[in-house]
């Protein structure tokens, strides 16, 4: 992981063990796309399904909408929203081969 990240990650958790205290609705999602043209996307979002709605409808997305139609090959929770930008901005880092590693289940 990049040290920024983890650097992040720790400020994070010094605040959760500050506040103790969990809103209702905090389940932030990652997930990546396959489209259409086998490129991946990388994203997050609180409602998984309404997204791929949206990524489906080309309401979503610039970058999906020239590249239907996707397929949801990933997601992982990552509970808030900040922690689910440092685990996408950490994945966007990777390179392919890792990326596909991942939502394929093999390890290396």
């Amino acid at each position: 992981m990049h040290p920024k990240y983890k650097r992040m990650l720790e400020g994070l958790a010094k605040k959760e063990t500050i506040k103790k205290k969990k809103r209702v609705g905090d389940k932030w999602s990652l997930y990546i796309l396959k489209c259409g043209d086998g490129s991946l996307y990388t994203g997050i979002t609180n409602d998984i399904e309404r997204r791929f709605r949206m990524h489906q409808n080309g309401k979503a997305a610039r970058y999906t909408r020239t590249r239907r139609p996707v397929e949801l090959v990933y997601q992982e929770t990552c509970g808030t929203r900040s922690r689910a930008l440092i685990r996408e901005c950490e994945i966007k880092e990777w390179p392919r081969k890792k990326k596909e590693k991942l939502f394929s289940g093999t390890r290396d």
